[in-house]
């Protein structure tokens, strides 16, 4: 009895633990875009590609979590409330470079930590295409969202979120590219 329970419990431990991998954004098995429902896809390229990841001084915590993923559904929900009925938008990111970066000459307790300084400001590159109701493009462009003084944005709703500044700009560049949200939203 106690043998059958030590397996049972070993191989519970082990079933758990599969799924316990860190997340890592360059993941190769790793969906690169989002499911396409709605009026707004947002897909990505290779984020191995991303200056985030290609100039970081630790790719290993730079590649962790899936904050890609995040911010292009932080992108697909607030771009959804800017379209007028019967349009379509299709946004491809291309690369991003986030807010901060890791300096780890200041010491091992500090290896991965994301400093913020004025020197280290977000940029996001994007292609898009908005469509109308028959299909026929709209608008079309490749945009550099970048702001270099992300440090002095006192607007900046959501102090706990790690994505904040990133966000920030998806969202100022909507308010450009679109208006406000719709009076329905």
């Amino acid at each position: 009895m106690k043998f059958l329970l030590s397996m049972l419990l070993l191989g519970l431990l082990c079933a758990t633990t599969a799924d316990a991998r860190v997340r890592n954004v360059t993941d190769p098995d790793a969906p690169r875009a989002l499911p396409d429902e709605g009026r707004v896809s947002v897909a990505w390229t290779d984020p191995a590609e991303f200056t985030e990841i290609r100039h970081s001084r630790n790719r290993w915590e730079a590649k962790r979590g899936d904050w890609v993923r995040q911010l292009a559904e932080h992108l697909q929900t607030r771009a959804e409330d800017r379209l007028p009925e019967g349009q379509r938008l299709d946004v491809t990111i291309t690369d991003i470079r986030r807010a901060g970066s890791y300096e780890p000459w200041q010491g091992m307790q500090f290896d991965s930590v994301r400093i913020m300084r004025d020197i280290y400001w977000p940029r996001i590159e994007l292609n898009f295409r908005r469509l109308d109701a028959a299909g026929n493009v709209i608008d079309e462009g490749e945009r550099t969202l970048s702001d270099s003084m992300y440090l002095s944005n006192t607007s900046i709703a959501r102090r706990n979120d790690m994505l904040r500044y990133e966000k920030s700009l998806l969202d100022q560049w909507l308010r450009r590219e679109f208006g406000a949200p719709a009076p329905d939203a």
